[in-house]
This record gives structure tokens, sequence and C-alpha cells, in this order.
């Protein structure tokens, strides 16, 4: 709901999956925020990584690759 506005900008794309996961993750190219789900702590609270591809298989990567993986199961949102 919150998101759907960015529907109709280009190149952004916004997918729903069913899958727990223990982060919330927003990427951009060769950055993202990567916000760690904390028990007991709502997001806004919980810390967040803002994290650049500095070298291949990077904390980076290791996130990237975990977001691929989600994002190739996920089914996109309809405008």
């Amino acid at each position: 709901m919150h998101y759907r506005p960015l529907l109709s900008v280009p190149g952004v794309g916004i997918r729903v999956h069913s899958t727990t996961l223990y982060n919330s993750i927003y990427r951009a190219d060769d950055q993202m925020l990567v916000n760690g789900h904390v028990f007991g702590v709502n997001a806004y609270g919980a810390p967040i990584w803002h994290l650049l591809r500095a070298e291949d298989g990077g904390m980076f990567d290791t996130y990237a690759a975990s977001f691929d993986a989600v994002w190739a199961t996920a089914r996109p949102v309809e405008e």
C-alpha cells in the first residue's frame, strides 16, 4: 500500500513473497540498506546498515544473493 505510488516510476519493481526473513533489504544498483530485525523492536528502531559493493564476495554480495533468491520466487505487485 505504501509503496504502490512507486509502481509508475520507470525502473522501479516491487514484488511480494511469503518467505520468512530476518531483515528487510532495499537495493539500488551497487548500494543497499539492510534493516536487521530485532526481537521486540519495531523495524524503525532496529539497526540499519548501508552497504556498498566494494569487493567480490563481500557482505554486499552475500545480501545481494539472498535478495536475488527471494526476488526470483516473488510475484510482481499489480497496479
